[in-house]
């Protein structure tokens, strides 16, 4: 079998996969969000493995099954916010150049730095919520199914859970201009752990071209994405349309900084003999409180780069 047909072929079924993974969510609960979450995986394990043919087969296949047995409309939902996205960065990750263009040695190969990964996925997955807002016609209605679904969660979790009228409608009032800096957080946070899960799943199968990025000293935002923040926080108080995108900016860029802060707590606790206290220490102030992500959100603008990962060169690659 030509190296072609095995890219359509693998790229067919992890499409096939990714459609049955989302058209299997069904109503909202923990196991949907899992079958949700795990949707862009079989794409990112394409793309990565195999390459942009098996990557965009699997986009096409997925969207076109998707289509098929629900509607174009929610297809095209399903490509905005998260198979669009994933298959872009999984053909970034794959993205490799001589490294002496960037000054580095003349035997070696640079491939395409994980801060420039996450400056594009906090870029596709903002745009991405866009184009959804205007699909489904964001507004009150929307933010009250999607508390009622939240809330109905809940229930399931804990059925002692009985919020008042009066608690309902401060909590939709309040989702109504959080919920796009929500749900661009959370995609950020699924996109990067789908993409993580998938190299590792790639690598162990012999088939993964770049290197494991060494995540704590990596993972930081570049510099563009500091002026891109500080856009959407000026959005963030113009009111209306505009602001609804500055929450959508802000949730996005600002996990992409607090992703970089939790690295670089890895990176400065490495051979320390209490850092397995002080990363669990850390993980769970954030699970308990929350605040401590203002400190992980600081670290992370404070320090920005841009590293590319290097290997010895055996061949002809993309550039970047």
């Amino acid at each position: 079998m030509t190296t072609n047909r095995a890219s359509l072929l693998v790229g067919l079924l992890a499409g096939l996969a990714t459609a049955l993974l989302a058209l299997s969510a069904g109503a909202p609960s923990s196991l949907s969000f899992f079958l949700l979450s795990s949707a862009t995986l079989p794409v990112l394990i394409a793309s990565l493995g195999w390459g942009d043919v098996a990557g965009v087969t699997a986009l096409g296949a997925a969207s076109a099954v998707i289509a098929l047995v629900i509607s174009p409309l929610v297809a095209l939902m399903f490509l905005a916010s998260s198979l669009g996205p994933a298959a872009w960065i999984g053909h970034l990750a794959n993205l490799a150049r001589p490294a002496e263009e960037i000054g580095g040695p003349s035997d070696t190969l640079a491939w395409y730095p994980l801060s420039g990964i996450m400056m594009h996925l906090c870029g596709l997955v903002t745009l991405g919520l866009v184009v959804l807002g205007f699909i489904v016609g964001y507004g009150a209605q929307v933010v009250s199914d999607v508390v009622d679904a939240f809330i109905q969660v809940l229930q399931q979790q804990s059925p002692s859970y009985q919020p008042s009228a009066d608690a309902i409608a401060q909590m939709k009032v309040f989702f109504a201009h959080a919920l796009p800096a929500v749900q661009s957080a959370l995609w950020v946070v699924i996109l990067f752990a789908s993409l993580y899960v998938a190299g590792g799943i790639v690598r162990l199968s012999g088939r993964s071209k770049r290197p494991k990025d060494d995540i704590p000293s990596t993972l930081r935002m570049p510099r563009a994405a500091l002026a891109a923040f500080a856009v959407g926080l000026l959005m963030a108080f113009l009111g209306g349309v505009p602001a609804l995108i500055g929450s959508a900016i802000c949730g996005a860029f600002g996990t992409g900084f607090i992703l970089a802060g939790f690295a670089m707590l890895h990176q400065r606790t490495r051979g320390l003999s209490w850092r397995m206290a002080a990363l669990a220490l850390g993980y769970i102030a954030v699970v308990l409180f929350t605040v401590p992500l203002v400190f992980f959100f600081f670290a992370g603008l404070l320090e920005t780069t841009r590293a590319a990962p290097l290997t010895r060169r055996s061949g002809p690659h993309d550039k970047p």
